[in-house]
C-alpha cells in the first residue's frame, strides 16, 4: 500500500498569492505580466524548508509593497525559478528581482534590515534597465593590429 504524500504547504509565501493577489508566475504569463508593469518585483522563494528566510521574506515584502507603491509584486513559481535564476544570475536565496518594463534593474537576496532593503530599493529604481545579466557572454572587442609598422 503506497501513502500518498501532500505536498509542503508555504502559508506565508501562500499569502502573497491567495490574500493579497500577488501574481503567481510561470514559463506562460511571466513576459505577459513583466512588460505589462512599468516597475514590478518579483520573489524567488526556492524552497522555505531549504531556504526558511524566504519565509521572512514574505512577511516584509508586503511592507516594502506599501514603501514602494510603484512596485507591482509577483511570485515566482517553482516551475520557473531555476530557468529564472539563471537569467537573472544570482546565487543566494530568497531573492528580490526588480525590473522596469520587464528590463533587469537589479537584485536583493537574504533577508536584509529594513533600511538596507529601503536603500538598495531606491538605488535600484533610480537606475537605467540593462541586458539580463545571466543571458549570453559579453563578447570583448579588441581593436585589430597591424602586422606592418
Amino acid at each position: 500500500m503506497t501513502q500518498h504524500t501532500e505536498p509542503k504547504r508555504f502559508p506565508l509565501i501562500e499569502r502573497l498569492t491567495d490574500e493579497l493577489g500577488y501574481a503567481k508566475l510561470t514559463a506562460d504569463n511571466f513576459k505577459a505580466f513583466v512588460t505589462s508593469h512599468e516597475y514590478s518585483v518579483l520573489f524567488f522563494t526556492e524552497s522555505p524548508q531549504r531556504f526558511p528566510e524566504s519565509n521572512d521574506v514574505a512577511v516584509i515584502l508586503p511592507e516594502l509593497i506599501k514603501a514602494f507603491p510603484q512596485l507591482t509584486p509577483a511570485v515566482i513559481d517553482a516551475s520557473a525559478e531555476k530557468a529564472l535564476q539563471g537569467r537573472y544570475n544570482f546565487h543566494v536565496w530568497p531573492a528580490l528581482v526588480l525590473l522596469k518594463e520587464g528590463r533587469y534593474l537589479g537584485a536583493i537576496t537574504k533577508v536584509q534590515d529594513w533600511a538596507v532593503y529601503h536603500a538598495e530599493i531606491n538605488r535600484i529604481l533610480a537606475l537605467e534597465p540593462s541586458r539580463d545579466p545571466g543571458l549570453g557572454i559579453p563578447v570583448m572587442s579588441q581593436a585589430p593590429t597591424s602586422g606592418c609598422s
